[in-house]
């Protein structure tokens, strides 16, 4: 039996008008990702990788083309419909974290839950929060915390709510090595256990490494990255 697609892309293009004229930021890309995948998308700054991730996650809406997400259609879809197809399927982890300045670590991670309906909202994530390390930290406000304890009650967050699709931009970025390590080991033991499809931007060839596929973003046409014998993505062949 095939395995089912979390992500189907086709022909996706952005342009955006700029006053130098029309700018093309995604140039008819095309992908697949299956479902429990975990995959990485690489590339330079300004190439249109958190673009993409956006507009998988129907953040963003795209010029042209067709976007499924566990089955659903994104293209077409209003405001209102890309918001409660991401409250039932999706979860975003930011670089910036996006924690709510004025809600503990307890209540940051209870948000979701609660906007989804679940009765059980502060009980799951006093459990989210133990399962991170946090447990002790429940009443903190963000600015008492430190950005790797940010990190995780932001992927606490990210998994309350069980998202068939987990989205991770740059999820190491603002991170030193031994919290980069921590939340990368996290995210990938929660990505296994709960099933959930992993699709993350990252500048960390390491952190891409232990994704089971990398992706070459460059000039906004993405590519399939291959792998050396030391596992250094360098080339690549067009995405599907």
């Amino acid at each position: 039996m095939a395995q089912q697609k979390a992500i189907t892309v086709n022909n996706l293009i952005k342009k955006v008008t700029t006053q130098e004229g029309e700018l093309t930021i995604l140039n008819g890309i095309s992908m697949d990702v299956k479902s429990g995948e975990s995959v990485a998308i690489l590339g330079p700054s300004g190439s249109g990788k958190s673009t993409l991730l956006g507009l998988l996650a129907a953040l963003d809406s795209p010029s042209s083309g067709e976007i499924y997400l566990d089955g659903s259609a994104l293209h077409g879809l209003d405001e209102e419909g890309k918001a409660a197809l991401r409250k039932q399927k999706v979860s975003f982890i930011f670089q910036s974290f996006m924690l709510v300045d004025t809600l503990s670590a307890l209540e940051n991670v209870m948000l979701p839950a609660e906007l989804a309906g679940i009765a059980n909202a502060k009980q799951k994530a006093e459990a989210m929060l133990d399962r991170v390390g946090l447990s002790h930290r429940l009443t903190h406000l963000p600015n008492q915390l430190s950005g790797g304890e940010q990190q995780r009650v932001a992927i606490a967050r990210a998994f309350i709510c069980e998202p068939k699709v987990l989205f991770a931009d740059e999820p190491t970025g603002n991170l030193d090595g031994a919290n980069s390590q921590r939340v990368a080991d996290m995210l990938f033991e929660l990505n296994r256990e709960s099933d959930t499809t992993l699709v993350l931007v990252t500048h960390d060839l390491q952190l891409a490494k232990r994704c089971q596929r990398q992706l070459m973003m460059n000039s906004g046409v993405l590519t399939e990255a291959l792998a050396t014998e030391n596992s250094d993505p360098v080339d690549a062949k067009e995405a599907s």
